[in-house]
């Protein structure tokens, strides 16, 4: 069984940092690519980042594209995102998702992955 911890989220003000964790354990990390996805109140669930099995390929969201970094460590088993110049409408809960395939370059589709994490809340103060 796969199990996905997030941490790290917290409040900030405007224009401060966050770093995300994602913690992953059940099965061979490195073989899988991995997601952050983001859900505020009363909106669906939107992508945010997703980083290739191997790490060597990442994509964003135009929401967040030069202002998050995702990255991966996979001695550590764990999933990053260093989030930037944070916006109150950044604010939501930030789940990590794992890919059901292996080598997989990764995917802004939610439907493509199998494994969640329980989320972690960011809040950015205005």
């Amino acid at each position: 069984q796969v199990h996905l911890v997030e941490s790290g989220g917290g409040l900030v003000q405007a224009g401060g940092s966050l770093r995300l964790s994602c913690a992953s354990s059940g099965r061979t990390f490195s073989c899988y690519a991995m997601g952050w996805f983001r859900q505020a109140p009363g909106t669906e669930r939107e992508f945010v980042a997703t980083i290739s099995y191997i790490g060597g390929r990442m994509y964003y969201a135009d929401s967040v594209k030069d202002r998050f970094t995702i990255s991966r460590d996979n001695a550590k088993n764990t999933v990053y995102l260093q989030m930037n110049s944070l916006k109150p409408e950044d604010k939501a809960v930030y789940y990590c998702a794992a890919a059901g395939g292996v080598y997989q370059t990764g995917s802004t589709k939610g439907n493509e992955y199998a494994y969640w994490g329980q989320g972690t809340q960011v809040t950015v103060s205005s």
